[in-house]
């Protein structure tokens, strides 16, 4: 399935009506990239994550990147995390990782698969209700009656013996319907998979900084969301015509499967691609990926707005 991504994306870029790639403007983001000491993100959030057993990071992961999307909204979702206001990505980790932290994960998914909506509104408590709660809600209490019925509540035994993303990729794809992140344009089935990327990223990232075990995560492509076509349109890397441009200035909602959308993505993922064959393969296209989003995280760096659209998978 990883292996569909490219060239479907390939064929988006190639059709685009609303979105160019200005290749010309890559080249300084190379410059940039080659030098830039690339930490994964878990290593530096101000929560203890790393402390945990490798086991229950990753069960913990399953729920958390399973849930991570579509923050946006007026007012933006937000905790109080003792007096600290936090928002987006961030503060669900935050609301997640204290339901693992200091219990065991087993234990943890037996309560989830039995909580009621309530309880996990209750969980994300924040300033206001957060978007898609209850799709959330039903995709945290499956994917835990998943693991317990079929895995005996144990996500990281059940791949603790794989270390190569395709693998962990197909037991995902095949347990779990929630990571399904496919688009139609002109007729074709067009495939991202962010969610299912970026967790199994996660987890073999994990396992390598925490058990000093080799692991290859060469197949994963990036992670289509909204926060790198923003980084690459500010950097004038992606062009967006008039109509899509006043679109985000406005501020206004962007449907899923619309083709605005999906050549954002898809243009996303070329990107990445086109730098990790310039740079002869060098740096993995997640790696690249994650570069690019870290940049998204700088507040002093003004970047147009990104396009809201109100989904599932990012």
């Amino acid at each position: 399935m990883l292996d569909k991504i490219i060239p479907t994306c390939k064929f988006v870029v190639d059709n685009a009506n609303h979105v160019k790639i200005n290749y010309a403007k890559i080249k300084e983001l190379i410059d940039e990239l080659l030098v830039f000491d690339n930490v994964h993100y878990l290593t530096k959030v101000p929560y203890s994550v790393y402390d945990m057993s490798t086991k229950d990071i990753v069960n913990f992961l399953l729920i958390y990147d399973s849930i991570d999307f579509s923050f946006w909204g007026n007012p933006k979702w937000t905790i109080d995390a003792n007096g600290e206001y936090l928002d987006g990505g961030i503060a669900l980790l935050h609301c997640i990782f204290n339901l693992f932290n200091g219990h065991d994960s087993s234990e943890v998914y037996q309560k989830l698969e039995h909580m009621t909506l309530e309880e996990f509104k209750e969980i994300l408590k924040g300033n206001v209700t957060i978007p898609l709660l209850e799709e959330r809600y039903n995709i945290v209490t499956n994917i835990a009656k998943i693991v317990n019925n079929k895995m005996n509540g144990n996500f990281y035994n059940y791949i603790s013996n794989l270390t190569k993303d395709k693998e962990i990729f197909k037991v995902i794809h095949e347990n779990f319907t929630n990571f399904d992140d496919t688009r139609t344009y002109k007729g074709q089935t067009i495939y991202f998979h962010k969610l299912a990327q970026l967790l199994v990223s996660d987890i073999l990232h994990v396992i390598k900084n925490k058990e000093n075990i080799k692991v290859d995560y060469s197949n994963l492509v990036g992670c289509a969301d909204y926060k790198i076509p923003q980084v690459m349109q500010g950097l004038g890397i992606l062009e967006y015509n008039n109509e899509l441009f006043s679109l985000l200035e406005s501020k206004n909602e962007i449907e899923e499967n619309s083709e605005y959308e999906v050549e954002i993505r898809a243009s996303m993922i070329i990107v990445i691609n086109h730098i990790w064959e310039q740079i002869d393969k060098s740096i993995d296209r997640i790696d690249i990926n994650d570069f690019i989003w870290s940049k998204g995280q700088d507040k002093t760096k003004k970047y147009k707005p990104y396009h809201l659209t109100r989904t599932s998978s990012y």
